[in-house]
């Protein structure tokens, strides 16, 4: 037998394999992480626990060295390496800042600061870090047109909201930026161009822990809670991880501590939240698979799209849902179409018949409640007979929450209102399934032909299929609940 080819050795392999399709490739060899290593022990930082690294998945982020401790403070980064509003009114724009009327924003001043010193290259102290940030971002503010077309509506409509606020953003700060004139030998609007500013509005949005920071009197009162921290905004979101994430005032440092063991030479991770895949693509520019939280959302308009357009009380319906706030968050999970959804299409589903029924019910408790309130203010011998029409007014609220609370609570109403509201709810995730397909084949189409938007296009598809995954799901769930009633 050859050696090297028996039983043992083809175990080993496959231990080998499986161990390298997960394990990093080590990155801290590169200049710029040579350079940024440098320049964080200048600022008295000097990691032991973790290196930069390339994962299959994920991609860049910090693997651990070895094997960490549950509790275990993974990284300790010192004030002095931050960015943080503090550091901006210290430089040369803390002047400029501080005679601005109206005053900027933090945010403002973040950004204000990314864009000067990215521009001063060379010049820059804080270079190091700059080279390690992404040259471009995937958020739905950086995707072109036709990639935001294809996101689903409600993140569509999102992702519009977040285009304008951004162009709002730096239109309504050019004025601030002509300030700035003095500062530079080249026309201030080459320097603060919008794209310019979209990188800097992206690195802190995507990039910024929180740590509070007290008003400054040359600030707005905004909220000042965003810090930049390099080296530590390296580590990647898992939605499966906790950790323990704050600034330390005692040792002046911000903090990471695990809530759970970790293997030598895995990737580590915090969790920005338990955030659903509309929220990390948005604010982050990613999309997590298998995640927990993810789920497709159902509008109003898609609620009513396969229920009869004859129901005269049709509008009265979505009037007591939106009153009870039952219209948004409505969903299909992993686990199926969720509780609010489903009380939803219940309600939107009941006969003529069976809303009369809760509707006399209203009445009733209305009027019940009228005479024990009464009864109860001559027994006290109160003399507030004048505000028995307002009392009477807040009854008719109360006894209307009340009968409709019973209704949003989910009590089954009949055989024929469950089943109806479960062939409608799996009419609407073969909806979603056929449209999600469809997109799906349009972005493999696209990617075949505009190569230029590969990565972008990729994102979606990430998205759209974790999505059609969800609705299949969610399909063989309603199966399930149908059977009960066939």
């Amino acid at each position: 037998m050859k050696n090297g080819g028996g039983r043992t050795s083809r175990i080993r392999r496959r231990k080998l394999f499986r161990s390298s399709e997960s394990r990093g490739v080590n990155e801290s060899y590169k200049p710029e992480f040579i350079e940024l290593k440098k320049w964080l022990k200048d600022r008295k930082f000097e990691d032991t626990n973790l290196i930069p690294a390339c994962f299959p998945g994920t991609g860049r982020g910090l693997m651990s060295k070895t094997a960490l401790r549950e509790g275990q403070t993974v990284i300790s980064l010192p004030a002095s390496c931050l960015l943080t509003t503090d550091t901006v009114i210290r430089s040369y724009l803390g002047a400029y800042i501080a005679k601005w009327q109206p005053p900027p924003s933090p945010l403002l001043a973040l950004c204000t600061f990314l864009v000067s010193e990215k521009h001063a290259g060379d010049r820059s102290s804080w270079k190091p870090y700059l080279e390690v940030l992404p040259k471009a971002y995937t958020c739905p503010v950086c995707l072109e047109p036709e990639v935001v077309d294809l996101l689903p509506s409600p993140l569509k409509a999102k992702a519009w909201e977040q285009r304008s606020h951004v162009w709002e953003f730096f239109s309504s700060s050019r004025g601030f930026f002509s300030s700035l004139q003095p500062l530079f030998s080249e026309a201030v609007e080459s320097i603060f161009s919008y794209c310019a500013l979209r990188w800097a509005w992206c690195t802190v949005n995507t990039r910024a822990v929180y740590m509070k920071r007290p008003p400054r009197l040359c600030l707005s009162p905004e909220p000042d809670t965003c810090a930049l921290a390099p080296y530590l905004d390296l580590l990647n979101h898992s939605p499966d991880v906790q950790v323990k994430a704050a600034f330390n005032e005692e040792t002046r440092c911000y903090e990471i501590r695990t809530a759970a063991r970790c293997g030598r030479h895995k990737e580590v991770f915090i969790c920005y939240g338990p955030h659903d895949n509309h929220r990390l693509l948005l604010e982050y520019g990613f999309v997590s698979i298998r995640n927990p939280h993810a789920c497709v959302y159902v509008s109003k308009d898609m609620l009513v799209k396969y229920l009869l357009s004859t129901d005269k009380q049709m509008n009265k319906k979505i009037s007591i849902l939106e009153d009870h706030d039952f219209i948004e968050n409505l969903t299909f999970g992993w686990d199926g179409p969720s509780w609010r959804l489903l009380t939803a299409l219940k309600l939107l589903c009941l006969e003529a018949e069976e809303l009369w029924m809760w509707l006399r019910l209203l009445v009733s408790q209305r009027t019940v409640m009228l005479v024990k309130l009464s009864f109860l203010l001559l027994i006290l011998r109160i003399p507030c007979f004048l505000s028995t029409v307002s009392a009477s007014t807040q009854d008719l609220h109360i006894g209307r929450s009340t009968c409709w609370k019973k209704v949003l609570l989910g009590e089954i109403i009949s055989d024929t209102n469950e089943k109806t509201s479960l062939d409608v709810a799996q009419k609407i995730c073969r909806y979603f399934i056929e449209e999600t397909n469809a997109v799906l084949q349009k972005v493999s189409r696209m990617k075949d032909e505009e190569v230029a938007l590969m990565n972008q296009l990729t994102l979606v598809e990430t998205l759209r299929t974790e999505e059609l995954k969800i609705l299949q799901a969610s399909a063989k769930v309603l199966i399930t609940l149908q059977t009960a009633f066939t």
